[in-house]
C-alpha cells in the first residue's frame, strides 16, 4: 500500500481508462431484436456457414465496443505485427499524449477570475504582493 500511494503509472491509467470504457459501454446494454440477432441472415445462411463473412456482419461490427490498445488479432497476426503487449500499447499512446496535448484554452473572464480567487486567498492570508 506504501508504494501504491508513492507512485504512479501513467501507461496504466491509460489502460485503466480504456477497461472503463468497455465497461461503460456494456452498461449502456446490449439491444436484442431481430437486426442484432441477425435471424434474417441465419434463416439465408444455415448452419454450419461463415457468418463473419456475410455483408451485414461487416455493416454492424462498429457498432460493437472499438478499444484502441486491446489487440484483437489472431496470435500470428499480431506476432507479425511485433508482439506488442497491451502494456507497451499503452505506454507507447501515453508517450504520444504527453507529446502532444493541448489544454484546452480558458476564457479571460474565467481566468480573471481565478485570479481573482488567488488574490482574495493571498490577502486573507497576508502574503499578497500586488499593488
Amino acid at each position: 500500500m506504501l508504494e501504491m500511494g508513492i507512485t504512479f503509472d501513467l501507461a496504466q491509467l491509460v489502460w485503466d481508462h480504456e477497461l472503463a470504457g468497455m465497461m461503460l459501454y456494456t452498461l449502456q446494454g446490449v439491444p436484442v431484436n431481430d437486426m442484432t440477432l441477425a435471424v434474417d441472415v441465419i434463416k439465408e445462411m444455415g448452419i454450419g456457414k461463415d457468418y463473419l463473412a456475410h455483408p451485414t456482419t461487416f455493416e454492424h461490427m462498429r457498432s460493437q465496443s472499438q478499444p484502441d490498445l486491446m489487440d484483437r488479432r489472431m496470435r500470428d497476426r499480431w506476432v507479425e505485427m511485433g508482439s506488442k503487449d497491451a502494456y507497451r500499447r499503452a505506454r507507447e499512446k501515453t508517450l504520444k499524449i504527453l507529446e502532444t496535448y493541448q489544454p484546452p484554452q480558458l476564457s479571460d473572464e474565467v481566468l480573471q477570475n481565478v485570479r481573482s480567487i488567488v488574490v482574495e486567498a493571498e490577502k486573507e492570508l497576508g502574503v499578497y504582493q500586488g499593488d
